[in-house]
C-alpha cells in the first residue's frame, strides 16, 4: 500500500481507500469479508455515509477490533427514511443520526465529519451559515470528531469551501468523465494552496467507465455544444481509471466502491500494475469536454415518493441499452417499484447534482423493460 498526507490534517491515508455505498443491503458476512480484506491490505480510510441501521450494524461488526487501524468518515445530515437514504438540513435530526453513528459503530469519535452533499449556492450558504458547520465545530470541540470535511459535486461551491478556511478535507468526484469540467483545475490548485486534503470519489463514474462497448449519450454540454453520443473505448480498466484520478493535482486518496472481494482485488491490482497498464494517455482524448446530464448512480436524488431505487434503475437501463440479458430483466422485475411507478413529480431532478433528466430516463426504462 502507498500513503499520502491528507492536507493539513497531517494524516497518512492509503492512496487506495474504500467507498462503501455498494456494501448496503448485502449479507453481513460479505460486508465483513470486504472490510477485513481492505484492512489486511493496508487500506485505512473508509467513507461511511449511509445511515440505515442494518448497514451501520454490519459495519460495527466489520470494524470490531480494528478501530485503531481505521479512519472513519461520517456524514452529518445523511439520514435514513424508512430504509431510503435521505439528506436533511434539520439540525436536530442531523445530530440524532450522528450520535446514532457513534453508538452503532461503538466508537467515541469519528476521524472526519462531513458537511454532506452540498451543491448550489443557496444550500452552501445554508450549510456554512445555518448551524451545520457550527454543529460540526462543536463535535470537534467535544472530541466526537477530529476534522471537518465537505462533500459536493459543484466546482464553485467546493472551491468556496476550500477557500473558507473552515474545512480540512474536500471530497469531490474526480474521474475521466469530468476531466475538462470548467473550473476544476482552479479548484484542485486551491486545495494545494490552502493545504486542504482532497478525497476523490467516483473514479469509475458509478461504473459507467468500465462498461464494455458503451455509447455514452451526452445530452447537454456546459461548454455549449449540441447533443451527441460519444463512443468511448471498448476497454477501460479499473487500473487506468485509478491511475488517472491519482495523477490529478492535490488528490490524496481515491474511493472506489467495491461490493465483493473480486472487485476489491481488481482495485488493489493497481499497485502491482506496470506503467503500461496504468497508461491512460490513449483514452483521455475521449473525455476532453465535460457534460452534465450523466447519471453516476449515486442516489442523491432520493428519497422518491414512489420508493423507486433510481440509481439502480438507471444502472440497469444503461446496461440493458448496451446488452439486454435475462439477468438484467430479472433484476429489474425483482424491484418492488420500478420506472412504471414514476409519478413525474421531478423532485429527484431538483436534487440531482448532475442535472440528469430522470423523467426521460424513467420513460426509456418503461419502454425497454416491457
Amino acid at each position: 500500500m502507498q500513503y499520502r498526507k491528507l492536507g493539513r490534517t497531517g494524516i497518512d491515508v492509503s492512496t487506495l481507500s474504500l467507498g462503501t455505498e455498494y456494501l448496503i443491503n448485502i449479507p453481513q458476512e460479505q460486508v465483513v469479508s470486504v472490510i477485513h480484506k481492505a484492512l489486511d491490505n493496508g487500506i485505512n480510510y473508509f467513507d461511511l455515509f449511509f445511515a440505515q441501521p442494518e448497514f451501520r450494524d454490519n459495519m460495527r461488526v466489520a470494524f470490531k477490533g480494528y478501530r485503531d487501524k481505521a479512519l472513519l468518515a461520517a456524514h452529518l445530515s445523511s439520514t435514513d427514511n424508512n430504509g431510503q437514504y435521505e439528506r436533511t438540513r434539520d439540525l436536530k435530526l442531523s445530530e440524532e443520526f450522528f450520535n446514532d453513528f457513534l453508538v452503532r459503530y461503538n466508537t467515541d469519535y469519528v476521524d472526519f465529519i462531513y458537511l454532506h452533499n452540498s451543491d448550489g449556492q443557496e444550500d452552501y450558504d445554508l450549510v456554512m451559515n445555518g448551524g451545520l458547520l457550527d454543529m460540526a465545530k462543536r463535535f470537534v470541540k467535544e472530541g466526537k470528531a477530529r476534522f471537518i470535511a465537505f462533500s459536493g459535486h459543484t466546482v464553485s461551491t467546493a472551491q468556496q469551501a476550500v477557500e473558507s478556511g473552515e474545512v480540512d478535507v474536500l471530497m469531490f468526484p474526480i474521474s475521466l468523465v469530468n476531466n475538462a469540467i470548467p473550473g476544476r483545475k482552479e479548484m484542485l490548485n486551491a486545495c494545494v494552496k490552502h493545504n486542504v486534503g482532497l478525497v476523490a470519489m467516483k473514479p469509475f463514474a458509478g461504473g459507467k467507465l468500465l462498461q464494455k462497448d458503451q455509447i455514452m449519450a451526452l445530452e447537454h454540454y456546459q461548454l455549449g455544444d449540441s447533443k451527441r453520443d460519444i463512443q468511448k473505448p471498448a476497454e477501460i480498466n479499473p487500473i487506468q481509471c485509478l491511475s488517472y484520478t491519482l495523477s490529478q493535482v492535490g488528490v490524496s486518496n481515491v474511493l472506489p466502491g467495491c461490493k465483493c472481494i473480486e472487485q476489491l482485488d481488481e482495485a488493489l491490482a493497481y499497485f502491482d500494475a506496470t506503467d503500461e497498464e496504468k497508461d491512460f494517455s490513449g483514452i483521455i482524448q475521449y473525455f476532453q469536454q465535460y457534460v452534465t446530464g450523466e447519471c453516476c448512480y449515486c442516489n442523491h436524488c432520493l428519497p422518491c415518493p414512489s420508493e423507486i431505487n433510481i440509481g439502480l434503475t438507471m444502472r440497469l437501463l444503461d446496461i440493458a441499452q448496451s446488452d439486454m440479458t435475462d439477468e438484467i430483466k430479472s433484476a429489474y422485475n425483482a424491484m418492488q417499484t420500478n420506472a412504471s411507478d414514476c409519478v413525474e413529480c421531478e423532485t429527484c431532478m431538483e436534487r440531482c447534482p448532475f442535472e440528469v433528466d430522470v423523467i426521460s430516463k424513467m420513460e426509456q426504462a418503461q419502454k425497454l423493460f416491457v
